[in-house]
Formats: C-alpha cells, sequence, structure tokens
C-alpha cells in the first residue's frame, strides 16, 4: 500500500525551506513587491536554487541535479504556497525542467537545475494536460508568432517554445519581446511574448514535452494550493482566538467553529488528493493521470473556500491592502484556472474512469 505519510527526509526538508522562508520572504517583503509591479526576489531565488539546491530535485544527479523526486518537490511547493513566495519554482524547477526531461537538452537540464538560469515553458499558465495549446510559426529556420499568458516570461532566461512543426525550441530571451499582461495574482505575473524571426535550437517533439510539462506542473499545483490553504486555516485561526467581541474570543462562537471545522476537513482532504498525485508523479504510477485530475478537481476549490474564508474571519482588516491575506485568494484564485480548470479535470477524470457524464 502506498505511504502518503511525509517520511523523516521531507519533514526535516520542510523545515529547512520553512525557516529559509523566515528569514527571506517575510509578509512586508512580498507586499512591498507585490505593490511594485516586480514581485520576483532574485536573492531568494538564489538562497533556494544555489544554496539549498532546489531548483534541481527533480534533475537526474548525471545532469547536475538532486536526483530527487515530485514528492519532495511537493514539500517545497507547499511551502512556497504558504509564503506566496514570488519565485519562478513552479514555472522553472517543475514544468520547464519537466519538458526538458522529455527532450534531448542535457545541457540547459543541468543549467536550470543549478539555478544559474530560469526556464519557461511558452505556452498559456491556463492550458490543461492534453489540451490544445498556441503555436508558432517556422519559417526559414526562424520562429514567427504571439502566445499569451504565459508565467514568468518576464524573469525567464529561456523560452521552451512549440512550434506548428513539431519541434520544442529553446529561445533565448533576448530574442523575443516581453511585454506584460494584467494578471491577478500579484506574485506570478504573467506576459506576452512576441517572436519576429527569433533563432531557436530544436530540442525535440513538442507533444510528449508539453504534455508530461504540463501534468506534473498540475500535478503539484495541489500541493502549492495545499500549502496556502494550510496557512489560511492557521492563520484565521490564530486571529479569531486573540479577537475578542463582547469580551471573549470571537473564535469562541459556535457558527465560527462550524466554519472552520468544515475548511479544516477540506485542509485534510486536500492533503490526501496533494499527496497521492506527488507520489504517483513519483512512482510513474499507472493511475498519474487520474491522481493529477483528481488532486486539481479538488484542490483548487478548496484554496479559494480557505482565501475566502480567511478574508471574511478577518473582518475590516481582511479587507485592507496592508494585510497580506488578499494575495493569497488572488494567488488561490488564479491558481483555480491554472493548469485547467476544475471543471476540465472532472471532465478528464470521468474520461480516464469511463464515467459517463449524468
Amino acid at each position: 500500500m502506498t505511504d502518503l505519510l511525509y517520511s523523516e527526509e521531507e519533514d526535516a526538508l520542510r523545515a529547512a525551506v520553512r525557516d529559509l522562508l523566515a528569514d527571506h520572504c517575510d509578509t512586508a517583503d512580498v507586499l512591498a513587491r507585490a505593490e511594485s509591479g516586480a514581485p520576483y526576489d532574485p536573492e531568494l531565488w538564489k538562497a533556494l536554487a544555489d544554496g539549498m539546491g532546489l531548483a534541481g530535485l527533480l534533475v537526474p544527479e548525471s545532469s547536475g541535479g538532486q536526483g530527487a523526486t515530485h514528492r519532495e518537490v511537493s514539500v517545497v511547493l507547499e511551502e512556497l504556497g504558504r509564503s506566496v513566495a514570488p519565485v519562478p519554482y513552479l514555472t522553472s524547477a517543475v514544468v520547464a525542467t519537466e519538458a526538458l526531461l522529455a527532450s534531448d537538452a542535457g545541457d540547459l537540464l543541468g543549467e536550470l537545475a543549478s539555478g544559474r538560469r530560469i526556464g519557461a515553458l511558452a505556452v498559456a499558465l491556463n492550458v490543461a494536460p492534453g489540451a490544445a495549446y498556441q503555436l508558432v510559426r517556422h519559417e526559414n529556420g526562424a520562429l514567427h508568432g504571439e502566445l499569451t499568458g504565459i508565467a514568468d516570461a518576464a524573469v525567464a532566461d529561456v523560452l521552451l517554445v512549440p512550434a506548428d512543426d513539431g519541434g520544442l525550441y529553446a529561445v533565448e530571451a533576448d530574442a523575443v519581446t516581453v511585454s506584460p499582461q494584467v494578471s491577478l495574482d500579484l506574485t506570478r505575473p504573467v506576459a506576452t511574448v512576441v517572436l519576429e524571426g527569433a533563432a531557436g535550437r530544436l530540442l525535440g517533439d513538442a507533444e510528449p514535452a508539453v504534455r508530461r510539462g504540463l501534468r506534473a506542473g498540475a500535478g503539484l499545483l495541489a500541493s502549492e494550493q495545499l500549502g496556502l490553504a494550510d496557512w489560511c486555516l492557521t492563520e484565521t485561526v490564530r486571529y479569531l482566538k486573540d479577537r475578542k467581541q463582547f469580551n471573549r474570543p470571537v473564535g469562541g462562537f459556535q457558527a465560527l467553529k462550524h466554519r472552520l471545522a468544515q475548511l479544516w476537513l477540506e485542509v485534510v482532504n486536500a492533503r490526501a488528493a496533494a499527496r497521492n498525485a506527488a507520489d504517483a508523479l513519483a512512482t510513474g504510477s499507472t493511475d498519474a493521470d487520474v491522481a493529477v485530475a483528481l488532486a486539481q478537481a479538488y484542490a483548487a476549490s478548496v484554496a479559494v473556500h480557505a482565501a475566502e474564508e480567511a478574508v471574511q474571519l478577518h473582518a475590516g482588516i481582511g479587507m485592507t491592502w496592508e494585510h497580506p491575506v488578499h494575495l493569497y485568494l488572488k494567488r488561490a484564485k488564479a491558481d483555480s484556472i491554472a493548469y485547467g480548470t476544475a471543471g476540465r479535470h472532472r471532465e478528464a477524470l470521468a474520461e480516464l474512469v469511463d464515467l459517463p457524464a449524468p
């Protein structure tokens, strides 16, 4: 039977990442960066990627990585979700890395593993695994076209671009034009990428690489959503214990206890779904597609519900720009459509288990 409990090594990894984030990703700094319009934190990324080697967890040791699994990555993403950390970990260390693992790009894989370079798969953030995505035109050895909704494109050093000839190309960021788009999530911006005769290095077939990258992204996004939901629950409980009304803690009122108990159950179930998806990806299970679809079908709504409850139960302070809870609500809402909506994943799940819609 699969053991979804955290191992001692995973608990130690969690403690190390949480300590690092406590030192390098405090709330005031994240809020200030979000307000500036340039949320990316290069010092935090350097500490995660270079200092701890976390950017290369999914990369084999022979290619310069750590040779770990999706289970360890899921622990890291839980902690990054708890801090809404403004770093391109999901897009570079997971999605782009997984796409490269399905391609022939050993040198580039090592660069992403070391954190010296940041990669981004040039597929819109809302695209689900197996769904259609935008392609650029490959003509006379150059790439032409426009791609929208590319997460973390503004901080990427190299873009992995699918073209209409079926190939996946590595394109240097300075060979394209990147224009920021309005994004609800202030900590994970998206952008439009325009290629006008950009040179690209062929890495391999686009379809299997994109599918692998998006599947890993969707499956491990559930761990980020879990971390976000857990922070919202924990902070809301703490606040309601401290805040008093009619000379008693607000958290003592039965109606609020029931709401928090229901939310706790949802978070516990989301943890099971997220851990199952991470384990299925780590072991190469034949049920990995089912586990990923199930995790995203459930975790997205839990994260949104937890963030909404946090805003409401923090009362007036929860509606202010100074309190960080709005960052969690915006990340939760943006994540709910990233790598496919919950509805899209339910449809995929129904097909996978041969369960026709009513």
